[in-house]
């Protein structure tokens, strides 16, 4: 589908949805929510439990906010993305906050395999938060969505040798940030 004919579409379900057109939201719903849940999975560590309350709250702002959609600045998944990109980054620093009350508490129970496990993959998803956009974007499209370097260079109307630095620039500081305290 071409650009144009992605926003006038879109552009069109939007101005349903405000009708109180059931249809058009279940039709945006059923497109979106693949894509956005695997892509927030991701972004969540592979926690299932964190992945469907940001799911949930996503779909909640999306909502309330559809009247802020705008079809001729981006792709509504990529709105949604956006979304749930903050509420992500709201919701980990929220766990932080409250892992750090409990430590200072004296009320940590740690030790456990599957608390260590859990705790790793609160860690990436708390790196992938904390990532500038560029890095975290070509992080997900070679991991996430399985493109080669040939593939996001073209999609991204760049070189290869600049999709190839940016990606081991956003490996090493998803390294450090990892490995910082």
């Amino acid at each position: 589908m071409s650009e144009a004919d992605r926003v006038w579409r879109e552009r069109g379900l939007r101005e349903a949805v405000l009708a109180g057109d059931e249809r058009a939201w279940r039709t945006w719903y059923d497109e979106s929510f693949a894509a956005l849940d695997a892509y927030v999975a991701w972004r969540c560590g592979g926690l299932r439990d964190l992945a469907d309350e940001v799911l949930q709250e996503t779909w909640l702002v999306a909502v309330r906010r559809v009247r802020d959609f705008q079809p001729d600045r981006g792709a509504f998944q990529a709105w949604l993305r956006g979304i749930a990109g903050g509420v992500i980054r709201n919701r980990l620093r929220r766990r932080q906050r409250d892992r750090t009350v409990v430590s200072l508490n004296g009320d940590v129970a740690s030790g456990q395999p599957h608390t260590d496990k859990r705790e790793r993959k609160e860690r990436v998803a708390e790196v992938l938060a904390k990532l500038p956009e560029h890095y975290e974007a070509v992080l997900r499209a070679k991991y996430l969505d399985g493109k080669t370097m040939a593939e996001i260079a073209t999609e991204w109307n760049d070189s290869l040798k600049s999709v190839e630095s940016l990606l081991t620039r956003a490996r090493d500081a998803f390294r450090q940030t990892y490995s910082e305290e």
